[in-house]
């Protein structure tokens, strides 16, 4: 399974249109890369062929496009500064998943099911090591 079995499938069971699920996969996938550490989140990538670029495609800690600064962005720099780049790709990664247009029902179920994908693709113990190493995800994406 790779990646685009997986917008796919998301796309279905959220009922969200392609190019925002792949937003929401990307970003999902780009907190994980940033935030999980060592080699549970190279060996979980790895079973998952395109995870890896569309997380760089959706790159949570990139530099935001010149004038769509205000209030939010600087406080997301000044958070990321304060907690470190792994809370800032929270953050980073929450904002932008809200910056969608989903509501939060929306986001968790797009959340839940990428999980099962990820899951079926990576198997379910790779997949909880890179998950437990981000705990408050789970939470923002309402899952256990």
């Amino acid at each position: 399974m790779n990646v685009q079995d997986i917008v796919n499938t998301v796309s279905q069971k959220a009922g969200l249109d392609q190019a925002t699920t792949e937003k929401v996969v990307g970003t999902i996938f780009s907190v994980l890369e940033h935030e999980a550490e060592g080699t549970s989140a190279s060996a979980f990538f790895a079973k998952i062929p395109g995870a890896d670029d569309l997380a760089h495609q959706y790159d949570v800690m990139a530099a935001a496009p010149a004038g769509s600064g205000g209030f939010l962005s600087s406080l997301q720099g000044a958070l990321g500064g304060v907690l470190g780049e792994k809370a800032g790709a929270l953050i980073n990664g929450v904002a932008a998943l809200k910056a969608s247009g989903l509501d939060m029902a929306q986001i968790q179920k797009a959340g839940a099911t990428l999980i099962q994908q990820a899951e079926a693709a990576a198997g379910p113990d790779l997949t909880n090591k890179v998950l437990g190493s981000v705990p408050s995800l789970k939470g923002h994406l309402g899952i256990g």
